[in-house]
């Protein structure tokens, strides 16, 4: 089977010489807008040492030295670091805070003018010599004259004439020499061989030849030296990007990609020796344009290959039209406004063969770009190219002339195509065209559907469209393509097993230590899915300031993007919520380390909760699901537990809360759901009338003469007959009321009560297990009346008259230790038990039946076959 036909991009290499003078006049106009920086206009870009993009000061508060290549230290600080941070207990913050500020090195700037001759550069910084002067003070200091260098400067009263600028193209400097050059060009020229043969002319040095008389440089090939003056990199000066000698148009592609960098809010780190080495290479290569140095990319540098692919990334979209990126075979999204998050704006349609095939993807793309709700991820784009590239390579092989005539395709061609597609996610082979890291991937049910349904979406549109009937493709062809049904199986809570192996403290730290070195927060990210059940994404994205207390209760607040419901809050546990503090506190010294201060308060409402460490140079990058999914399917399997994904925690919450009796409504407000369809899409397992039997423990309240008396229970020793002889229905014969119900037939009947609904004190009234922690609430809260109390003998009556009730209370919690159930009432805290009615709440037991039961008895209750 041939492989799919590409198409090369032409319009961005080759140009015509009318073309580049239409490029240079575009960028120039876009240059010129009065919202852009004069810097970006300028052969000799010189940026302040602060500024925010592409500064280069020392990051030590005060420190005015340029910083190395490759951290945001000066070198002496650098080394200072190096042998701080050897010391127990030393941190980054620290060391900027207590560093001293460095003296810029002048031989990174511009020589000054020499202090005797204006037209000439100082060769010796410090005292401010030319070349010429600082000779005759060497002489005085071989010759041992006594005279000092105040008396050497006073004998100076004569300027000599300067030589001109230096005879580089790319160099701003003035020569020092009558070999025209300046003092770095001239050590230069010296290391690289002297190509050319310049020489200076002997006794040039004398003060007979010294700007009083015209020099000559001698030369054995004008033209080799001239071209070494043509290409030779500019000197390195601090804070500096030099294009000169670079054409006009490289020099206005290079400023836009600077510019267009500048305004990206998230981007690499762009040193500006970085940038300084993509200019001189255009420069040695004699380029037209920086885009014909992609041209073979694997001769270049990584810096310079990441820096020249995003400024073409910006230049296409400049340079070409919609229609010309058509017919080239690619979309940009920029040309829609649009963005994806993470993404660049190019997508290359070229893998699809057929150009009738990739016209129709370019559309339906373009009109959903158009439209004013366009789809808010890239999938849709994706996932159709891929369709569209299955089904091209198929007809490429079997359709008449490779599939490039759409009259020739009939349905036959369409149902062989299903059929091979069928038999390969069937057998699980490869698929035709897809590969991922240069391997075939294999064709699963899920590829099967989402290649069978875009590929349809795309042909019927053609068909609504018109666009078929135009081009000749016959509807028999389109409607030969079946729609793949979604299938219904979705993912299961995680089993008990799993549960427990994923919330060991063994295991939760193994994650910690092995699977997360840079301390990224990927078991906070865990634990944070496990108590809330949130979309992973909905904490990978979590902000700094995301916790806060309200009236002693911690809350959590995130973004549901996928619904819309923007700074949600939920209730979390004091465990998470002491956890993610922590976390807090780790993101911000981070951030010191790298600035050497503390947050504004402005920008702790945008930093990341979870920072990514790269393309993010002020904090608010959020790492990605896939770099914590990557890490959690190796802890996985470390752990040998199984294939399980993050997501099961949403399904394993939602079933546990359907567990406990929350009805649809509620998982759907608490999870964020679309629709309560999708909560039940969520929520797998519901509790069983038998198995749960925290809701029908039955206790006496405190009005009765035995406050706290079991009065029903399930029990291990009863065989089925007796358990359905004994179980009543309390709904029938029970009312609701609070923190109980009540069993007193004329109010259940629905007369008045008798007791001016005095339920508390009434021994008709009985408490169940799913009502404990409302008990515990009203025991905390009378002795908390009691501390407050004037006097010891209102805390003593106020304890006596709770006395009962805390009795009925000891039994229900007795009650529930006994049957091993006194954890899951603790964390039954969702809601009153009284908001619920079906049998699991209401079955119970007489309690004189229970007490002639012999518990020593052998016979258990047992499920029949």
């Amino acid at each position: 089977m041939s492989e799919a036909t590409r198409v090369p991009l032409q319009l961005l290499v080759n140009v015509s010489a009318r073309e580049r003078r239409d490029r240079l006049e575009i960028l120039t106009a876009l240059l010129a807008a009065p919202g852009v920086e004069p810097v970006y206009r300028e052969s000799v870009l010189r940026w302040p040492g602060d500024h925010p993009v592409y500064g280069w000061f020392c990051r030590v508060n005060g420190c005015r030295s340029t910083r190395t290549n490759t951290v945001d230290l000066c070198h002496p600080h650098r080394a200072e670091w190096r042998s701080a941070k050897l010391e127990p207990g030393a941190t980054r913050r620290e060391f900027l805070r207590t560093a001293q500020p460095k003296l810029l090195d002048l031989r990174l700037m511009e020589p000054p003018d020499c202090r005797f001759c204006p037209e000439r550069p100082s060769r010796h910084l410090g005292l401010r010599l030319c070349l010429t002067h600082f000779s005759r003070w060497n002489k005085v200091l071989f010759r041992k004259r006594d005279l000092t260098y105040d008396e050497f400067v006073a004998l100076q009263t004569e300027a000599l004439p300067g030589y001109g600028d230096c005879l580089v193209a790319a160099c701003v400097g003035r020569a020092d020499s009558p070999l025209r050059l300046c003092y770095v060009h001239d050590e230069r020229y010296r290391n690289d061989g002297r190509p050319g043969g310049a020489q200076r002319p002997a006794g040039w040095g004398g003060d007979r030849v010294v700007g009083r008389e015209p020099v000559e440089i001698n030369c054995t090939d004008v033209d080799v030296f001239r071209h070494w003056c043509s290409t030779a990199r500019p000197a390195s000066r601090a804070g500096t990007v030099n294009l000169l000698g670079l054409p006009p148009l490289v020099q206005a592609e290079i400023r836009f990609g600077l510019l267009a960098h500048a305004q990206k809010a998230h981007r690499t780190a762009w040193p500006l020796w970085h940038i300084q080495a993509v200019a001189n290479l255009a420069r040695l290569r004699g380029v037209h344009s920086v885009l014909d140095l992609l041209s073979d990319p694997a001769a270049l540098a990584e810096r310079e290959r990441r820096i020249l692919k995003e400024t073409a990334d910006e230049l296409r979209i400049v340079y070409v039209t919609e229609q010309e990126a058509k017919e080239a075979g690619f979309l940009e999204t920029e040309h829609y406004g649009i963005r994806y998050k993470r993404r660049s704006s190019h997508f290359d349609f070229t893998d699809v063969p057929q150009r009738w095939l990739r016209d129709l993807l370019w559309e339906r793309v373009a009109r959903r770009l158009r439209s004013p709700q366009a789809p808010r991820s890239p999938q849709h784009i994706e996932c159709g190219r891929k369709a569209c590239v299955e089904l091209g390579v198929f007809l490429t092989a079997v359709a008449p002339g490779g599939g490039h005539d759409p009259t020739a395709l009939t349905a036959d061609h369409m149902r062989r195509f299903v059929a091979d597609h069928n038999k390969r996610a069937r057998e699980g082979l490869p698929s035709l065209a897809i590969s991922r890291d240069g391997r075939p991937m294999k064709v699963t049910g899920y590829t099967r559907r989402q290649t069978f349904n875009q590929a349809r979406s795309i042909l019927r549109d053609a068909l609504e469209t018109g666009d078929a009937e135009r081009i000749g493709l016959q509807r028999e062809f389109i409607i030969a393509l079946p729609t793949a049904r979604r299938s219904e199986r979705t993912r299961s809570p995680f089993p008990d097993p799993v549960a427990r192996a994923l919330a060991d403290e063994t295991n939760l730290q193994l994650l910690s230590d092995r699977f997360d070195p840079n301390d990224m927060g990927y078991r906070d990210i865990w634990e944070t899915l496990v108590f809330t059940g949130r979309r992973a994404s909905e904490v990978t994205e979590l902000r700094l300031e995301c916790t806060s207390i309200h009236r002693r209760v911690p809350f959590l607040w995130h973004d549901q993007t996928k619904v819309g419901n923007l700074d949600e809050a939920i209730r979390i546990p004091q465990r998470l919520y002491e956890r993610l503090e922590q976390r807090k506190q780790i993101t911000i010294e981070r951030f010191e380390d790298l600035y050497g201060r503390t947050p504004g308060p402005r920008e702790r409402t945008g930093l990341a909760l979870f920072p990514s460490p790269q393309k993010n140079p002020d904090g608010t990058v959020a790492i990605t699901y896939s770099i914590f999914g990557d890490a959690f399917r190796d802890w996985l399997e470390a752990l040998d537990i199984g294939t399980w994904v993050p997501h099961q925690a949403r399904h394993t919450l939602a079933t546990n809360l359907l567990k406990n009796g929350a009805g649809l409504h509620h998982i759907k407000q608490y999870l964020g759901q679309i629709s309560v369809r999708m909560a039940e899409h969520y929520a797998k397992v519901a509790s069983s009338e038998v198995d749960d039997a925290l809701e029908r423990v039955w206790v006496s309240g405190p009005g009765s003469a035995e406050p706290g008396m079991l009065l029903a229970s399930p029990s291990e020793h009863m065989t089925r007959a007796e358990a359905q002889a004994m179980a009543i229905d309390l709904a029938r014969r029970s009312t609701p009321a609070e923190g109980g119900f009540c069993t007193y037939q004329p109010v259940v009947r629905g007369d008045a009560c008798p007791w001016d609904l005095d339920c508390h004190n009434c021994d008709k009234f009985v408490m169940s297990g799913a009502d404990l922690l409302y008990w515990r609430r009203k025991a905390e809260q009378w002795a908390s009346l009691a501390e407050r109390a004037p006097d010891d003998r209102t805390a003593d009556y106020l304890h006596t008259v709770f006395e009962p009730t805390a009795r009925a209370i000891g039994g229900l919690e007795k009650a529930l230790a006994g049957l091993g159930m006194l954890e899951d009432a603790l964390a039954l805290d969702l809601r009153r038990p009284q908001d619920y009615f079906d049998r699991m709440w209401t079955l119970a037991f007489k309690a004189g039946d229970l007490a002639a039961i012999d518990p020593d008895a052998s016979d258990s209750y047992e499920e029949t076959a």
